[in-house]
Order: C-alpha cells, then sequence, then structure tokens
C-alpha cells in the first residue's frame, strides 16, 4: 500500500511584497519539509528578513499563498496567532534577560508557553524539568545553567535564545545569522547544535558565513531580488554563474 505524501511544513508559492514601490519579494516560492534544515543565503536586499516577516506574520504579502502543516493558511493569522501554532523565530542580535539565570531564562520561556494567569506564578513540574534539562544539553549549556545571562560569552547567549525557543517546543525554528560575532570554535559547535535540534525538528538557517553553511551540511536556497536564484548542495550553487555573479562573487 502506497503512503499518502507528508505535506509540507511550509509552504509558500508566488509571494510577492513591494515597500514604497520596492520589491522586497517577487513572486517567491518556496517549500520546507518536516524535519528538514535549510539553508538561506543572498546579498543585502535579497529578501531574507522579508521572507521570515511573512512566515510570522509580521508583514502581509500583497499576492500569494503561505501554508503551515498542508492546510494552515499563515496570511489569516497574527504574530501570535503563528507563534502559538509553533513558528519560532531568533533574530541576529541575542535577547536574553542579563539578571537571570540560564535556568531561569528557560524557565520564564516555558512558561510563557503556557495558558496561566501569570507566569511569576508557575512552577515546572517533573515533567518540565526533564524538559529543560534536555534543552540545556542540547544547547551546551548544562554546566552554565547557573550564570547569569550577563555573564555568558556572546556565543553562548545564542545558544541560550535558541534554548528559550526550544522550550516553547515549535515545530519550525526560523534561525537569523546565528553565528555572527562568534568565536571560530563556538561557530563550529553551532553547526553540531543546529544538526542535533534540525534531528525533530524543522530548521530554516539565514547565514552569510559560508563555512558555517558548508558545517550544516544541507540544502540551500539562494535569493536574490526577492526570488529564488538557486537551490540544491553548497557546492552545487557556488558554482552557479548566476550566484557568482549576484552573491558570490561580490
Amino acid at each position: 500500500m502506497t503512503e499518502a505524501p507528508v505535506a509540507p511544513v511550509l509552504y509558500l508559492d508566488g509571494v510577492s511584497v513591494s515597500f514604497d514601490g520596492f520589491k522586497a519579494l517577487n513572486s517567491l516560492s518556496l517549500i520546507i519539509d518536516p524535519g528538514e534544515m535549510r539553508a538561506i543565503i543572498g546579498p543585502n536586499g535579497a529578501g531574507k528578513t522579508t521572507m521570515m516577516d511573512v512566515i510570522t506574520g509580521k508583514t502581509r504579502p500583497d499576492s500569494g499563498e503561505v501554508f503551515f502543516n498542508g492546510d494552515i493558511d499563515l496570511i489569516q493569522l497574527d504574530e501570535a496567532d503563528i507563534a502559538q501554532l509553533g513558528i519560532g523565530r531568533k533574530f541576529q542580535k541575542p535577547t536574553v534577560f542579563e539578571n537571570q539565570t540560564v535556568s531561569e531564562n528557560l524557565e520564564l520561556a516555558l512558561a510563557g508557553a503556557r495558558r496561566v494567569v501569570d507566569a511569576l506564578s508557575w512552577f515546572a513540574s517533573p515533567a518540565d524539568r526533564e524538559r529543560l534539562a534536555q534543552v540545556l544539553e542540547t544547547i551546551r549549556l548544562t554546566d552554565a545553567q547557573d550564570k547569569m545571562g550577563r555573564e555568558l560569552s556572546h556565543g553562548q547567549k545564542q545558544w541560550l535564545e535558541i534554548g528559550m525557543l526550544l522550550a516553547q517546543d515549535p515545530k519550525v525554528l526560523l534561525i537569523d545569522e546565528p553565528v555572527a560575532g562568534m568565536t571560530d570554535s563556538e561557530t563550529v559547535e553551532t553547526a553540531r547544535l543546529l544538526r542535533d535540534i534540525a534531528k525533530d525538528h524543522s530548521v530554516i538557517v539565514v547565514e552569510h558565513d559560508m563555512a558555517f553553511v558548508r558545517d550544516l551540511d544541507v540544502k540551500v536556497t539562494v535569493l536574490a531580488e526577492g526570488s529564488v536564484l538557486a537551490e540544491g548542495s553548497l557546492d552545487a550553487v557556488s558554482a552557479n554563474e548566476q550566484v557568482i555573479e549576484s552573491y558570490l562573487g561580490r
């Protein structure tokens, strides 16, 4: 018996967005499968941030379709509804609670995902504690769980913010330039961290660091002028003459 095809976790078709006459997205189409990690690259102004804004409900497209899990029309939902569905976004600059410990940051993220009257009165159940321990291990901060946010290195703050997303158990993570400002060793470890996360989440990584993209070892989508210019392995897109001309050759 043939199994029914699995619906994509994200489906964008013909998505266009204009700002004051500038086409930030120009009939963009993109499919992300469940459990897939995809790297998105491209020059500044290619539409990478606008694409994430559309997926998370921050920006409504002028035209096109955006569906989650097959049949959920994201264009009809606001940012809070989309986050509740399980689409989490990490911006380039980490925003952790500097005067809270690593564990407290994660607890606040987990509490915020719950329907409670007041997150400050929330306390973790044994299942929550187990979940938090798993997140700490995944983000390489088990030994730093009692450190204040302000005591972490830049790379550790990036990991903590990824962990704060994970604590809410999203189905899809959108991660913007996670290794900007990291040391070489932190960059290598971040690639391992994201590969671990991608074992049971869909992950979209927007990045300029080509060495890091190579370490991810995933399918790459190149955006240019608001559209998909090329897709494939990093080696394949790097050899594409249009990609070299519009991005890599700069």
